[in-house]
This record gives C-alpha cells, sequence and structure tokens, in this order.
C-alpha cells in the first residue's frame, strides 16, 4: 500500500496533517496505542486544535479510514495493472502489482483499514463499519474482471462466484499482512501473494500462464 508523506505545517493545515499523521501511526503503533497526544506531536498541532476538528479520538479514527480509502482508491484506479486487454492478465497483474509494493519497513506496506479492523471491530461500531467499506469496497472493484475472466472461458461454478474470489483476494492480503506482523518478517506477506497467485491460475486452469513467474 502507498506509504502517505506527513505534510509539514506550511502544507496543510491541522486537519490534514493529523490524518497523514495518523496514517503513520496506526500502521507503526496500531489505533490503541496512538494517543491524541502523540498524533499532535506528530502532526504538530495543538490539542485544541485536534479537539476543534475531531470530537474524539474515534471520530478521528473514522475519519481516518475514509482518508486512507479515498488516498488507496485513488492509486488503485490509476495503477497499471488494468492495461491488460485479458480480464484474467488483469486479475493476475493485480495480484502482481499488490506483492510489488511489500516492500521496506512492514508499516510501509501494510494496510490502515485492515490494522483498524482487528483492533476495534469489538468496541467501535463506528470505524468497524468504515474499515468494512474500505476493505469490502476495494474487494468489489476486483468482480468485474473476475466475472469477464469467467465468461470467457464459460465457467459457471456452483461453489463460487466473482464476489467471493474477490474477498478472498482480501482475506490473503490482510491475513499476509498479519503473518508479517506476527514473524516480523515481510516475506511471509510475499509467500502469501504467491499463493493466491498460484490459486487463480489454478481456478482458471490456464496452461498459457503456467510458466510466468510474478
Amino acid at each position: 500500500m502507498p506509504r502517505p508523506t506527513l505534510l509539514s505545517p506550511e502544507k496543510g493545515g491541522a486537519r490534514d496533517r493529523l490524518l497523514e499523521a495518523a496514517m503513520t501511526l496506526i500502521r507503526r503503533n496500531g489505533f490503541s496505542a496512538t494517543s491524541v497526544d502523540t498524533l499532535c506531536a506528530e502532526a504538530e498541532v495543538t490539542k485544541g486544535a485536534f479537539f476543534h476538528h475531531f470530537a474524539s479520538k474515534e471520530a478521528l479514527g473514522v475519519a481516518a479510514v475514509e482518508h486512507w480509502t479515498a488516498m488507496t482508491g485513488a492509486f488503485f484506479e490509476a495503477a497499471p495493472y488494468h492495461a491488460a486487454a485479458d480480464p484474467l492478465d488483469r486479475v493476475l497483474a493485480y495480484v502482481a502489482f499488490r506483492r510489488s509494493l511489500i516492500a521496506g519497513e512492514i508499516e510501509a506496506f501494510t494496510c490502515v483499514a485492515g490494522t483498524m479492523a482487528q483492533e476495534m471491530h469489538a468496541t467501535s461500531p463506528e470505524i468497524r463499519a468504515a474499515t468494512g467499506q474500505s476493505i469490502l469496497g476495494h474487494a468489489a472493484t476486483l468482480e468485474a474482471d473476475i466475472a469477464a475472466a469467467m465468461a470467457e472461458r464459460g465457467m459457471e461454478p456452483p461453489d463460487w462466484t466473482a464476489a467471493s474470489l474477490a474477498r478472498h483476494t482480501q482475506g490473503v492480503i490482510q491475513g499476509g499482512f498479519i503473518l508479517a506482523k506476527a514473524g516480523a518478517d515481510p516475506a511471509l506477506a510475499v509467500e502469501a501473494m504467491d499463493h493466491l497467485d498460484r490459486y487463480i491460475r489454478l481456478l482458471f486452469t490456464t496452461p498459457s500462464h503456467e510458466g510466468d513467474t510474478t
């Protein structure tokens, strides 16, 4: 996932700087461990400015997920994997693109929405709803290509759909991030992506792709 850069004080208002700070700190430390004071220090704003823009830390959390969703939505919409002519190639290129983003420190490629969903799903319905819209909404962007790939190959499987496979991609991606965190090893996320690539190829039984590497 793209890593936002903290805005300097002269380049954005307090609200923007707080949201950018949240992107960094949530991925680094988690939402629960990120205090209002820490956010203000990272954003170089006063506590008064924080509460001028956000009624509570939870409100900041919802806004942070929405900010993340808008930012990453634009990022993926402009990504090169959409260029392939064959819809299955677009799906595989999406997986390869996600794999290519796994680089550097774990906090640099993990997901704000996924991190917050794991932490807050039982304690904040508002944050849970925002993270669900973010992750499941992103999954939905893959459905058309998966459905087109199925149609081109005359596939009518009785036990899965384009929507369920799209959701599965996000389950593997988010699971890979969890494994990377648990093992302190980004290679575990790469491994998960490689298995996802193999799984999709097997589902579509595409011999022409068997020799590819991603």
